[in-house]
Parts: structure tokens; sequence; C-alpha cells
């Protein structure tokens, strides 16, 4: 397999855009990209897009990657659209990273998106629930649930449910602490305001010990990353190798096996020949406060039951041993579902080559990101994690 190197890397601004279209986003981050790797839209033989919500929200679907790229020169490349819930465009990412590694491309585009705001709120709740088994959802609130319920109803009962009474409100309330000031520091953050831990725990209760400022905020925007073999692309940025690119799937209802983030971070590790002591800076997927504290130990950060350790000893901030979700994470940078994945590498490209300013982790040469997309049963419906190497 042929190696394979992030050459540009560009985003918008997370948030809630009600002015602007998906098609402007997007738009806006392939020619960010573009410019980036110094490369022309002919340049461009594959293009992989992430989306999530577009068919529910907007009624597009087949062919949305064309629609949204349709004035951005790269209609007549190969397009594949690539729906795979929160996770789309980190498996875009990875199906980009075997076209290149593989052969079948010398350069591709890979795009994440979404335009999740929208005049109804009902429709959005309603794509938001897709991201589930809706069978799971009606058992648990009855067969009204697609309409009334939300999977946010379900922090108590399904996808964090079991760890949600692990920690104090205190302990989460630090883990969003951190996260919104990172965010302070990210001008392509959704939330740009350093919160106090009194902040965070007055706001509403969601379930259990979890508050609304403990959760993601699902935002709108577009992120987009070049991928080329070898010395492809005429960026003037250092290159970023993709050392490592692993999918896998939850395990269901088979309670006997790992979780799929603890199986697949360890193949990425295996992959790229490193290990959790071996990363300088890590974007994770932080849904809830909650979730970033169980991830930790899911990717080896801590040893099981030290999570709450690494947050007491503030190693996980700026400044730390171990800095994750410098960007502000979804907590703080924002959680358009499909363009999640590809925002998290884009941040760690711009760490590995140094251009994160007051954000910066000195010297960053191993970065990680991991995210996740849905929940089926006992785990998440997809997960993949990357290893980015420079």
């Amino acid at each position: 397999m042929r190696e394979v190197w992030i050459r540009g890397a560009a985003m918008t601004r997370f948030g809630k855009h009600v002015a602007r279209t998906a098609r402007e986003m997007v738009e806006e981050a392939v020619a960010g990209a573009l410019a980036d790797a110094g490369i022309e839209p002919a340049d461009v033989h594959g293009v992989f897009v992430g989306n999530a919500a577009a068919g529910m929200l907007g009624g597009q679907e087949s062919i949305r990657g064309q629609v949204v790229l349709r004035n951005t020169g790269l209609l007549g490349a190969s397009i594949v659209n690539v729906e795979n819930a929160d996770a789309s465009s980190s498996t875009a990412l990875h199906l980009g990273w075997q076209a290149v590694a593989g052969g079948a491309h010398d350069c591709v585009a890979v795009l994440g998106y979404e335009k999740f705001d929208h005049l109804d709120r009902a429709r959005s709740w309603r794509a938001l629930n897709a991201t589930m088994d809706l069978t799971e959802l009606a058992d648990v609130f009855g067969p009204d649930a697609r309409e009334e319920r939300s999977i946010m109803d379900l922090y108590g009962a399904s996808p964090a449910g079991e760890e949600n009474e692990r920690f104090s409100p205190e302990l989460l309330a630090d883990v969003s602490v951190k996260n919104h000031y990172h965010g302070s520091l990210n001008p392509c953050a959704h939330y740009q305001e350093a919160l106090t831990a009194e902040q965070i725990l007055a706001s509403r209760v969601v379930a259990g010990p979890v508050t609304r400022l403990m959760c993601a905020p699902f935002s709108d925007g577009a992120a987009c990353l070049v991928l080329c073999a070898g010395g492809s692309g005429r960026s003037r940025a250092p290159g970023v190798r993709i050392a490592s690119s692993v999918l896998g799937s939850g395990r269901g209802d088979d309670v006997s096996r790992p979780h799929s983030v603890t199986e697949t971070g360890r193949a990425a590790y295996e992959l790229a020949a490193v290990g959790p002591e071996d990363l300088d800076v890590i974007e994770l997927h932080d849904g809830t406060a909650v979730a970033e504290m169980v991830v930790y130990e899911r990717l080896g950060l801590c040893p099981d039951g030290e999570s709450e350790r690494l947050v007491r000893e503030r190693a996980t901030w700026l400044g730390g041993r171990l800095p994750v979700n410098p960007s502000g994470g979804l907590l703080a940078r924002g959680h358009p579902l499909g363009a999640t994945g590809a925002a998290q590498v884009v941040e760690l490209v711009w760490q590995l080559r140094g251009h994160c300013g007051a954000r910066q982790v000195p010297s960053a040469r191993v970065a990680l990101a991991q995210n996740i997309g849905g929940w089926v049963g006992t785990d998440v419906g997809s997960v993949c994690v990357h290893v980015l190497t420079r």
C-alpha cells in the first residue's frame, strides 16, 4: 500500500448558519482545501462526501454530493456519497485513504457537511433519532417516540446511560469547562466563550448529572481534506501522513465482546506502530462530557477507572501532558453530524503543522482522531480512528 498524505485542510466556522445554504458552506471549505493543497479542481480524481441528514432535513437524497459540489469545479471526478450517522465524514476519509493507498487515485478530496438547523425543529429531532434503531426507541418510549421523543432523552437509558452515574456533576463540569476554554481560542468554533463550572452546572438537566452545557450543540458547517499519494500535491505547508485508518462497527447486543472503540483503537495503534503513550494531541468524540471521560479509558489513555485522575490533574488541558480536544471538541467547536469527523482531522492537521496559534500543542508529531456514529443495542453503530504523523 502507498503512503497517503493530507496536503490540504480547511473548514468553515461551525454554528447556526440560518442565512447560509449547505452549498455555500461546502464551496468555502472546498476552495480553502484546494488552495491549501496548491492544486486545481482538475487535479482531483475522486471525491468522498460525508453527510448524515440532508435527506431527512431537506429532502435531497441520492446525489447529495453532486448537488453541493455543483459549483466547485469537481463535477466530472468520481463522487461517492457516504452516510454513516455522525461518522459519515470520517468514514468518507477512510474510503478516500483506501482509494489512494490502493492506487485507484493519486489525489482525492474528502468532504463532510451538514445543514442541521431547520425551522421545523421536529424534523431536526427526527433526523437525530434516525441515528439509532427506531424499534429500540419505540420499545423504550412507546410507538409515538419517533415523533415526540429524542435520542437525547435516552442518555439515562441507552447511549451513555450506564456510565452517567459513575461521574460526579462537578467532574463532568470540569470536562466541559476545559473544552469551552479551548473553543474560546478557536475561530472556527460554534461556542467561543469560556464558561465557568457554575454556569455549566446551572444549565438545564438532560439526564442524571448531565446538563445541557455538558452536551454538544448541533451545528451547521463543512470541512474538507485533500489526500495525495506520496509526494503528490504542491502545498507549501508541512505534509501530514495518515499512519492508520480503521473503521469498525459496534458489538450490538453481544456484551461478551469489548466495546468497539477499544477494538478499533487497538487496531489503529497496531497499524500505525504507535501506542497511546506516543500521542501528542487527540480529538475525540465528546458528544457529552461523560463520553469524553469514558473514551479516555477505551482508547488506553489511562487505565480503567482512572479517567477521573486525568481530569483532576488537568492532564488533558492545553499545557497538560496529553491535550484532548484543543479545538473545543464537539462540546464547543460544535457537532454538524456529517462534518464532525473531517473537522477533527482538519484540526489535527493544523496542530501537526504548528498553525493553531493560542491553542497550539507545542512540537506535536503524532495525533489521533476518534469519531463514532449512531447507536445499536449496547454499542455505537460505527467507529473510526485515524492516527496522523508529521
